[in-house]
């Protein structure tokens, strides 16, 4: 039994299924290099046998990543498997994770397999990937809600094939703390090999209890891995927060006497570029990554705070990488040091033209913003806007007019695949004349599902950044924009939206 907790992080794959939350390849990579920086063991980087985008983007953080393993999900067939191999071939370490549910209800309902069916499936699955990978991880989906004798049988089936790590997810999140570490405890008793694999926990966050419950299965059911997202994030209510499990093990190691090898300084940039690239903002209130995590409003605990730090904190701010937040670049900054400071954030523009054209947007930046800070360069390039040959919308221009009294009117310059168009409308605020001023010239249909602004730092002088989600012909998609106008900013989010309604690039959404 080892004394370490392996950080297996699934952003890049089930964090990625929350409706909006897909991600480009760029983008991909960008979050792939910070994870190993925050050092996660295990990087899972998407179902390689999904589309052909994905398994791009597997291959491509396969090739990028070396100090981290680097894993990709495949149902339990040959097909699946052997695309997940052939994207993991260039991977320093790679890891194929593959999966069959195994509930009753799933079995019936979902694979319509006996579970005769299911073991022989699972046999046959594993012994096929053990033929491609030494590291092959195995997940009974909605393994907490199956029968657990059928459940030890199918373990030790696949262990005795050459599995090396068994993960049992709360596919639903329907586990109780106590219950499900004892599930897992009972379970690794029942299987006479449970000793010759590490044992994973996957938790969703349906009942707020991912955390919990994934805590529980390493305290009692003896688990050595957590299979966890940056920020919780991931469909329906989420997954389980890698901050919030890494800080509950690092600050009690007390009680759980196991160590973790993140570089916990990494946690904050970690969950800043990840809220930046998504448009899922963290709620203020978040443990560990939340703008109010330190923040302390009764004097009573300002007081005992200011007399004794430990008084009402129980681990540091920088500690999690608060303090690294620092102002690097100005107006006189040059494009070396700019495209240094691009590197150090993970950020990778492939072409010369993409770098003068983040260069000029940057400096665009400066001239109407004294001081930028890093959360500023990662927004430049969160919305691909950096690479307008790519882009079928591109924004220009924008004159508004808002008074007291007056119906506010927008007019605004933009190229539809190249073309500049100008559209005019009136509306109920300033951001609604915008936006449909577009919407005069595009006619997408679209539903707005959500708009959110977020200050990127903490003064008047911020940007703003602004999440659209629109939705349309059974498609989610978010779009992120950010400028130091407001309504500018919105304008940017409503046209990234539009840019990645019309990408045709497909997402497959499985669950492990």
């Amino acid at each position: 039994m080892t004394d370490k907790l392996i950080i297996f992080d699934t952003t890049l794959r089930d964090g990625e299924q929350s409706p909006g939350a897909s991600m480009t390849r760029d983008e991909k990579l960008r979050i792939a290099r910070q994870l190993e920086r925050l050092k996660v063991d295990v990087i899972e980087a998407g179902f390689a046998a999904s589309s052909n985008g994905d398994f791009e983007c597997v291959q491509a953080i396969a090739r990028a990543i070396k100090d981290s393993t680097v894993c990709s999900l495949s149902r339990a067939n040959d097909r699946d498997i052997a695309r997940a191999a052939e994207a993991l071939k260039d991977a320093q370490r790679g890891r194929i994770h593959t999966f069959i549910a195994t509930s009753p209800l799933h079995m019936e309902k979902k694979l319509r397999m006996t579970p005769e069916e299911v073991l022989e499936q699972s046999r046959l699955a594993v012994r096929f990937a053990r033929n491609l990978m030494e590291d092959i991880e195995f997940s009974a989906e909605d393994g907490y809600r199956s029968d657990i004798d059928f459940l030890a049988r199918v373990c030790e089936v696949v262990i005795n094939e050459g599995a090396t790590t068994i993960n049992i997810p709360d596919t639903v999140g329907y586990a109780i703390p106590e219950l499900y570490g004892q599930f897992i405890k009972t379970l690794r008793e029942k299987v006479p090999n449970s000793d010759k694999a590490i044992w994973s926990v996957h938790c969703h966050n349906d009942l707020g209890m991912a955390v919990a419950n994934s805590l529980a299965g390493v305290k009692i059911g003896g688990a050595r891995q957590v299979e966890c997202t940056i920020n919780g994030l991931g469909e329906r209510a989420g997954n389980c927060s890698l901050e919030e499990i890494v800080m509950a093990v690092k600050t009690r190691r007390d009680y759980f006497g196991l160590d973790v090898g993140i570089d916990t300084s990494q946690i904050v940039p970690a969950s800043k570029m990840v809220s930046t690239t998504t448009g899922f903002v963290v709620q203020p209130n978040k443990a560990v990554v939340g703008a109010n995590a330190f923040a302390h409003a009764s004097g009573i605990h300002q007081d005992g705070v200011l007399k004794a730090r430990d008084t009402y904190e129980i681990m540091r701010a920088e500690d999690v990488g608060w303090s690294a937040n620092k102002i690097v670049l100005g107006k006189l900054s040059g494009r070396t040091a700019f495209k240094q400071r691009l590197q150090e954030l993970g950020v990778v523009l492939e072409s010369e033209g993409e770098i003068m054209a983040a260069f000029a947007k940057f400096k665009d930046l400066a001239d109407r913003k004294s001081e930028i800070f890093d959360e500023d360069i990662l927004a430049l390039v969160s919305d691909e806007s950096v690479t307008a040959e790519k882009e079928h919308y591109g924004f220009i221009s924008l004159a508004q007019r808002s008074e007291t009294g007056e119906m506010p009117h927008a007019e605004i310059v933009f190229t539809i695949g190249g073309r500049e168009v100008r559209g005019l409308s009136d509306g109920n605020g300033p951001v609604d004349a915008s936006l449909k001023a577009i919407e005069s010239q595009v006619k997408s249909g679209a539903e707005m599902v959500l708009y959110s602004v977020n200050a990127i730092s903490g003064n008047t002088e911020s940007q703003g950044e602004v999440t659209v989600r629109l939705q349309n012909s059974g498609r989610i998609v978010n779009g992120v924009g950010a400028d130091p106008d407001i309504v500018v900013a919105s304008a940017k989010a409503y046209l990234s939206a539009l840019n990645k309604l019309q990408s045709k690039a497909e997402r497959v959404a499985a669950q492990g």
